[in-house]
């Protein structure tokens, strides 16, 4: 039985793709053990077999999520602004994987091995090493997305706007 992201085999990989695409298109209200092994033709306890429990799945979608963020990352320039924009693309393409790595303790022990600080590695290294001015970066983006998924900000508001303004305050771009 697999007990992290790490050791998955393919039939948890299959079981991983199928509920990323139910989370995906339905949320988490689809992502249910049911559910998932529907979407691949077994019976819900055979999941068991490969992924130990509901939270080893979780931890498997948050893993992939944060390998697309590091390979959308990667893609970039590397610049603060670069990065930002790369952040909320991906958050706003995929607002239920997001919303499920972010909204929540990371269960930090059942990642990848080293995914989380991929991810994290592009953020760091854009604002000089600096880790405090990279979590202050993390926390605005951060906010403005959630703000944004959830429909926050007023009819007509210049999100963009307000996007230059506080990476201009945060790293002075």
């Amino acid at each position: 039985m697999a007990s992290s992201a790490t050791d998955l085999t393919p039939r948890a990989r299959e079981i991983v793709d199928a509920a990323r695409e139910l989370l995906e298109a339905e949320g988490p209200e689809g992502l249910s053990m049911r559910r998932v092994a529907e979407r691949i033709g077994i019976r819900a306890p055979s999941i068991y077999k490969h992924l130990p429990d509901k939270q080893a799945l979780e931890a498997a979608l948050v893993s992939a999520g944060f390998e697309d963020w590091a390979g959308a990352f990667e893609r970039t320039d590397g610049s603060p602004a670069a990065l930002a924009r790369a952040y909320r693309g991906y958050a706003l393409a995929h607002p239920h994987l997001y919303r499920l790595m972010t909204e929540r303790p990371l269960d930090r022990e059942r990642l990848v091995p080293g995914v989380e600080e991929r991810a994290a590695a592009p953020i760091a290294g854009a604002v000089g090493g600096d880790p405090d001015l990279a979590r202050a970066l993390w926390a605005f983006a951060h906010g403005m997305t959630i703000l944004e998924l959830n429909g926050r900000f007023p009819a007509g508001a210049d999100v963009d706007a307000a996007w230059a303004a506080g990476m201009a305050r945060i790293i002075g771009e």
